[in-house]
C-alpha cells in the first residue's frame, strides 16, 4: 500500500512554488528550443554536414533518447523505493544535472567547428550524446515533480499554466536571439551559433537553480510495504495494457512533437530560402505570443469551465484546420511572407495549447495508474511519456532534414530552385497540419477519462490519506 502524505502539514501551493516550477521548463527550454529550431541549420550550413548523413545521425541520437528517457524515470522510482532521500525523490537530481547540462550544451555548439572531417563528426556525435543524457537527467525529475507538488485538479492546472509560462519564456528568448546573431555573424559562420548557445545556456543555468531553490515536494509517497511495491523496470509495459488515457497521451505526444519539430526545423529554411528574410522568424514569435498569454492566463479557468481535455482538443482542431487552409493558399497563389508568418504562427499557437496544458493530464494518468495497479511510479510514466515525445522529435527532426535533402536544398546557393521552394512549403505547412489532426484524434477517440473515473480517483486518494 502506498500512502501519500503532505510534506508540511496544512501547507498550500504558494506563489513561490508556482514561480519555481515555471522556472524549470524555462531553464530547460533555453537550450532545448535551440536544438529544435537551429541545430539542423548549424550542422548543414556552418559545419557543412550532408543532409542524408545528418538525418542518420539524428536518428541514432534519438534512439539513445528512446533508451535513456524511460530508464532514467524507472531508475529514479526504483532508487527512491529502496532508499528515501530526505531531500526528496526528484529535486536532488535537478541539482546534479544542471551544471552538466550547461557545460555540455556550450561545448556542443563551440567545439565541433575546431575539427574537420571524421573528427568533426565524432566530436559532434559524442557531445550530442552527452547533452541529451544531461537534459534527460534534468527534464524527467522536473516534469515528474508536478505530481509531487500538486494535490488536486486545480493545483495541477495551475502548475501546468506555470510550466507553460516558463516554456513560453524559455522558447521565446532563444527564438528572438539566435536569428539576430546568425544574421550578424553569417549563416555559414559557426561563431554566431556558439555565442547564442553560450548566452542561452548561462541564462538557463540560473533558471534551473531557481527551479531547485523555489520548489518543494509537498506530497511525499511513503511505501508501507516495501516488498508489495517491488517497483520493476518492466512495470511500464503493463501500463500500456491497462491505462488507456496514458496510451492516448503517448499518441498525442508522438504526433504533437512531430508537428513541433517539423515546424521548428523547417522554419529557418522557409524564411531564408523561400522568403530570403530570416528576421521574420523573430517577428513570428511575437505573433504567437497572444495565444500563449490567453492559454496560460486563462488555462485554469477554461479547464474548469469546459474541461482540460476539451480545451486542448478545440485548440488542436482549429490549429490543424488553419495549417491545411494555409497549405491550400500556397497551392493556388504566392502567399505574402507576412501573411504566411501570421497564419502559420496562429496555427502553431492554437496547436500549442496542448503542449502547454498537457501536464495536468499526465498527472491524471499517473493517479489513475496508481489506482488500478497499486504502484505510484511518476518517474517511469513521465519517462515513458517523454519517450513518445522523443519518437515524435526523431520523426520530425530526422525526416525533415532528409526531406530537405530530397528537395535539392544546397546551402551554397544564393537562390534555391523552384522544386526546393515547393518542397519546403509542403514540409512547413502540410505536414504540421496532418500531425496536429493526429493529436486531435488521440483525444477524440482514445482518451477515456470522464467525471466518473475522476471521482473514483478522488475517492481512492482520500482513502489513502485516511489510512
Amino acid at each position: 500500500m502506498t500512502e501519500t502524505k503532505k510534506a508540511k502539514s496544512g501547507s498550500s501551493l504558494t506563489l513561490k512554488h508556482k514561480i519555481g516550477y515555471g522556472l524549470g521548463d524555462a531553464g530547460g527550454c533555453m537550450t532545448f528550443a535551440i536544438m529544435g529550431s537551429t541545430f539542423a541549420m548549424y550542422c548543414t550550413d556552418a559545419l557543412k554536414i550532408d543532409t542524408e548523413l545528418l538525418a542518420v545521425l539524428l536518428a541514432v541520437w534519438n534512439v539513445w533518447d528512446f533508451i535513456n528517457d524511460p530508464l532514467m524515470g524507472a531508475f529514479m522510482d526504483r532508487a527512491f523505493s529502496r532508499k528515501h532521500n530526505p531531500k526528496g525523490k526528484f529535486r536532488p537530481w535537478l541539482l546534479r544535472s544542471a551544471p552538466l547540462l550547461t557545460v555540455s550544451f556550450i561545448a556542443l555548439w563551440a567545439v565541433p567547428s575546431l575539427f574537420e572531417g571524421l573528427s568533426l563528426i565524432c566530436v559532434l556525435f559524442g557531445l550530442k550524446i552527452l547533452y541529451e543524457g544531461a537534459y534527460t537527467m534534468f527534464n524527467i525529475p522536473m516534469g515528474s515533480l508536478l505530481s509531487a507538488m500538486a494535490d488536486n485538479d486545480k493545483e495541477r492546472a495551475t502548475l501546468s499554466s506555470a510550466r507553460g509560462f516558463g516554456s513560453a519564456v524559455g522558447n521565446a528568448i532563444p527564438v528572438l536571439l539566435m536569428p539576430m546573431l546568425i544574421e550578424k555573424y553569417g549563416q555559414t559562420n559557426s561563431t554566431g551559433y556558439a555565442v547564442g548557445a553560450a548566452i542561452c545556456a548561462a541564462i538557463g543555468f540560473v533558471m534551473c537553480l531557481g527551479h531547485y531553490a523555489l520548489t518543494e515536494e509537498r506530497t511525499v509517497p511513503v511505501q508501507e510495504d516495501q516488498e508489495q511495491q517491488n517497483i520493476k523496470f518492466t512495470d511500464i509495459l503493463n501500463v500500456f495494457r491497462v491505462n488507456r488515457p496514458f496510451l492516448a497521451l503517448c499518441i498525442h505526444g508522438l504526433c504533437i512533437c512531430t508537428m513541433q519539430y517539423v515546424s521548428n526545423t523547417i522554419t529557418n529554411y522557409m524564411f531564408s530560402a523561400v522568403y530570403d528574410d530570416l528576421k521574420l522568424v523573430t517577428y513570428g514569435s511575437i505573433v504567437s505570443a497572444p495565444f500563449m498569454a490567453v492559454t496560460l492566463i486563462g488555462g485554469p479557468y477554461f479547464a474548469k469551465k469546459f474541461g482540460l481535455e476539451k480545451f486542448i482538443r478545440f485548440g488542436l482542431l482549429v490549429g490543424g484546420a488553419m495549417y491545411i487552409g494555409l497549405f491550400g493558399m500556397h497551392m493556388v497563389m504566392d502567399v505574402n511572407p507576412y501573411v504566411h508568418m501570421i497564419l502559420s504562427n496562429c496555427a502553431m499557437g492554437l496547436a500549442s495549447v496542448s503542449i502547454y496544458m498537457q501536464w495536468g493530464l499526465v498527472s491524471e494518468a499517473i493517479d489513475y495508474n496508481e489506482m488500478i495497479t497499486g504502484k505510484r511510479t511518476e518517474g517511469s510514466i513521465y519517462g515513458t511519456y517523454n519517450l513518445s515525445r522523443r519518437v515524435g522529435q526523431t520523426i520530425g527532426n530526422s525526416a525533415t532534414v532528409l526531406m530537405l535533402g530530397w528537395t535539392g536544398y544546397n546551402a551554397d546557393l544564393a537562390v534555391q530552385s523552384a522544386t526546393t521552394v515547393s518542397g519546403i512549403k509542403i514540409i512547413a505547412v502540410l505536414l504540421p497540419g496532418i500531425f496536429v489532426f493526429g493529436s486531435w484524434a488521440a483525444f477524440r477517440f482514445l482518451w477515456s477519462m470522464d467525471s466518473e473515473t475522476r471521482q473514483k480517483i478522488d475517492e481512492f486518494k482520500k482513502a489513502q490519506k485516511e489510512q
